[in-house]
């Protein structure tokens, strides 16, 4: 590990005259030298800079490393403290995050790509409102979907993943727990937490991934909200580990990408987790999200386990639309349907 302390030290708290909320970024290497010199001059670019950078190298064999290194004697000169780190052994993205994550000492912690390029206002504009909203504990934003080359494919991510405007509001009203526990709309490259949210440790259950349940956690503790505009650009290409390519009709029809099997058992597994985290304590849901909760495992359930006979299928996926939890965790007569064909998820 080598690392680069910028002298002096900014107030971590609002609550004295003068201070403001530290500010952490949390970025995660592999093979990255192709796209990292533009995601490092982007985060050296922004109009409030960061107060700390944890970044965490998976045993990358190209020039990744050299570049992080070099970074980190520029950033100090602009005083932000840097530390790189090698892993020993590749431990793949979801743990990487993980304790890059739990590595960091800021108010408000980022987690970064090696790959994107920030808009220059996105820490300015978080911190903002962090610091106007105490009870907030995430907020994540849209992004501006570009290509390999950073070209931009007028698309976003919200329009690629088809969040619904009613998705929004019950975001912003409040309710994100219930829009996550259908499905998860929050990005981690656009993603920011409190730090709080890490008080007790942070540990990705099974059948989630770091950003799913980071969303998740902090939907549990207190308020996630989402800025509707793009804070940076999303790039895609060959290499990505978890990317957003816009699908066209027939392919969500067939499901694309993964089995509609594989799907299921996945979100069964995810809801199955997610009750024995309440359960065993390490999250906290009161009777309402329980409850909540305890009918998306009987939706899952059901979806990932349907008859192979048509007829009894029809009779159990109509009666699964008539309770209306075909509307609340799936996309009601659409997801009916494809569950009558096996088409699809």
């Amino acid at each position: 590990m080598s690392q680069i302390a910028a002298p002096g030290k900014e107030c971590s708290t609002t609550s004295a005259a003068g201070c403001r909320l530290s500010i952490s970024i949390a970025l995660c290497t592999y093979q990255g030298g192709r796209y990292l010199h533009e995601q490092l001059e982007s985060l050296l670019a922004q109009s409030r800079l960061p107060d700390e950078i944890v970044a965490f190298d998976d045993v990358s064999k190209d020039d990744t490393l050299e570049q992080l290194n070099t970074f980190a004697a520029r950033a100090f000169k602009r005083g932000i403290k840097v530390s790189v780190y090698h892993n020993p052994s590749n431990l793949g993205y979801v743990k990487n995050f993980t304790q890059a994550l739990l590595a960091t000492q800021g108010d408000v912690i980022f987690l970064c790509d090696q790959d994107d390029i920030w808009h220059p206002d996105k820490l300015a504009k978080f911190a903002e409102e962090f610091a106007r909203r105490p009870n907030l504990l995430m907020l994540h934003s849209d992004a501006d979907l570009v290509d390999a080359a950073g070209e931009r494919l007028d698309r976003t991510v919200f329009s690629a993943f088809e969040v619904s405007a009613e998705e929004i509001r019950a975001i912003h009203r409040g309710n994100a727990f219930k829009v996550l526990l259908k499905r998860n709309v929050a990005t981690g490259a656009t993603m920011a937490i409190r730090g709080s949210v890490l008080a007790h440790g942070f540990e990705v259950p099974q059948g989630w991934i770091h950003d799913e349940w980071l969303a998740m956690l902090a939907a549990t503790q207190g308020v996630v909200d989402c800025l509707e505009e793009a804070t940076i650009d999303y790039r895609q290409h060959e290499n990505n580990q978890v990317g957003v390519r816009p699908r066209g009709f027939i392919e969500r029809v067939r499901g694309g990408g993964i089995s509609r099997a594989a799907f299921m058992a996945r979100l069964l597994v995810r809801t199955e987790s997610l009750v024995d985290q309440a359960k065993t304590g390490k999250v906290h849901l009161d009777e309402t999200l329980m409850l909540m909760v305890s009918e998306r495992l009987k939706h899952a359930q059901l979806r990932a386990h349907l008859p192979e006979n048509f007829a009894f299928r029809t009779v159990a996926v109509m009666r699964e639309y008539m309770s209306g939890r075909s509307a609340l965790f799936s996309n009601g007569i659409r997801s009916a349907l494809t569950d009558l064909t096996k088409i699809g998820r």
